[in-house]
């Protein structure tokens, strides 16, 4: 039996809305994440000099793969399949990267192993009567220059693990990776309206914060305060500070030295929503903690 047109029209606008939704449906806050994580992984990798040399075929699977991700991101595909395309981009960016530093210490080690051939050939070629000192001298230069390409190749692999778990404990401190380095945001859990005094609820991130920072010396935190567009300037700026300058009092009662902290109040002036609705304004009200690299280093700009 036909349908009539009214009926006919609610099963297309049904259907219509039914797609919609699941389009929708399709991105989440972890892929959107996850995606971006990927493209800085394989950012860094094409960042080394010789990425392209030693790690061709890394790179290229890392490309490959976060090209697959940003479709099925494009694509609206579940979330599911956009974070697994994400990992496999940043796991291929992590071999590459591997590869390249490997082959960085096998160089260092060629090199040293030709110095000393070449100390060995000079000191043959000298008097009969010095050669016997010589070679010795030759051998322990050659010796201790082997040692300091392991020493090279062992402090970078520590730096690199440093950075590598650095990065685990930021992740797990929910800090994420952005264009300005990793930032950990801080909302209404640290103060209430209008205040600058830490709430008791602030204590369990203050406390892993000051642990992290105690197991990296070298990171070094940016702490923004920063306000809806509620109030005067002079009102907000003053708050954003006192309230920045009250995180960074906390992490020094629990040992942080000054030198690894800076406070800075921004008032209203990088809001990350509008400030029309309450639901933006509560997300401008906030306390970015910045992180360094591992050399205290903070990203430009």
């Amino acid at each position: 039996m036909a349908m009539n047109s009214k009926s006919s029209l609610g099963l297309a606008g049904g259907c219509s809305v039914a797609l919609l939704l699941a389009a929708c449906a399709t991105t989440s806050p972890e892929s959107e994440s996850a995606l971006e994580q990927a493209r800085a992984a394989v950012q860094r990798l094409e960042a080394q000099p010789m990425a392209s040399q030693t790690a061709g075929k890394a790179l290229q699977d890392a490309r490959d793969a976060l090209g697959n991700a940003e479709a099925a991101e494009r694509a609206h595909r579940p979330p599911e399949e956009v974070i697994h395309l994400s990992y496999l981009a940043r796991r291929d960016a992590d071999i590459g990267e591997a590869v390249i530093a490997e082959q960085a210490s096998r160089t260092a080690m060629a090199q040293a192993q030709a110095q000393r051939e070449r100390v060995l050939l000079d000191a043959r070629e000298r008097e009969a009567a010095l050669a016997r000192q010589q070679a010795a001298q030759s051998q322990q230069q050659a010796a201790q220059s082997q040692q300091n390409a392991q020493l090279s190749a062992q402090q970078a692999q520590e730096a690199q693990q440093q950075a590598r778990d650095a990065q685990q404990q930021l992740e797990a401190l929910q800090a994420k990776q952005t264009y300005r380095g990793m930032i950990l945001t801080l909302g209404n859990v640290l103060f209430d309206t209008n205040e600058d005094t830490l709430k008791p609820g602030a204590d369990e991130i203050v406390s892993r914060l000051s642990q992290f920072l105690q197991k990296h010396p070298e990171v070094k935190v940016r702490i923004e305060g920063h306000t809806d567009s509620t109030g005067s300037d002079a009102y907000n700026e003053s708050l954003s500070q006192r309230r920045a300058d009250a995180v960074a009092m906390a992490l020094e009662h629990r040992g942080i030295p000054q030198s690894q902290l800076q406070a800075v109040g921004r008032g209203k002036s990088a809001p990350v929503a509008s400030n029309d609705t309450s639901a933006g304004r509560q997300q401008n009200r906030r306390v970015e903690i910045i992180f360094s690299d591992t050399q205290g280093q903070f990203v430009s700009g």
